[in-house]
């Protein structure tokens, strides 16, 4: 069990299996490298468009495509190091066993939350390759993405398990 890096200020973190920290690292890259991408192709088009008067023909699409395979890349890394948002108001007294006990519901309402989506986007995903749905100006098929978006949402799930069972038993201790 490793515990992830770089702790958030409320977060109560619980060590998760090293495999997945390792594949929530690489997934998180994998979302890095996008976002810097996408920053190349609006720099790229915004200059074109200055200096040239045209941007890159369907630049909207690559940066619309790539955007949500950043999100999805970066949301296992987020689970694990308990970066997603937590309001603590009324459990700042609480004791550790209360909080890891909440955070677990949270953690097991995440991951029904996160298996109905990734139950849904393997339908979708399916359906738009069936379909041949393609992005408008560079006709881009739209279910290249889910290549990324499935195996990250999958990883999201299991982030989820993991991180609940990880409260539970630190609620147990």
């Amino acid at each position: 069990m490793v515990e992830p890096d770089s702790p958030t200020e409320h977060a109560h973190r619980v060590p998760v299996p090293n495999w997945i920290a390792v594949l929530a690292r690489v997934f998180a890259g994998l979302g890095g490298l996008t976002l810097l991408a996408m920053m190349f192709v609006i720099v790229a088009s915004v200059t074109l468009r200055g200096v040239v008067g045209r941007p890159i023909p369907g630049d909207f699409e690559l940066v619309e495509i790539a955007s949500a395979v950043t999100i999805f890349c970066f949301l296992p890394w987020c689970q694990i190091t308990g970066g997603n948002v937590l309001v603590d108001f009324f459990t700042q007294r609480s004791g550790p066993r209360v909080n890891h006990l909440l955070e677990a519901l949270g953690d097991l309402i995440y991951l029904l939350i996160a298996a109905l989506l990734l139950w849904r986007l393997v339908h979708g995903g399916m359906e738009m390759r069936l379909y041949g749905e393609q992005s408008m100006v560079l006709r881009i098929p739209i279910w290249w993405s889910f290549i990324v978006v499935l195996p990250a949402m999958a990883l999201l799930t299991l982030s989820c398990a993991a991180t609940m069972i990880g409260h539970l038993r630190a609620a147990r201790a």
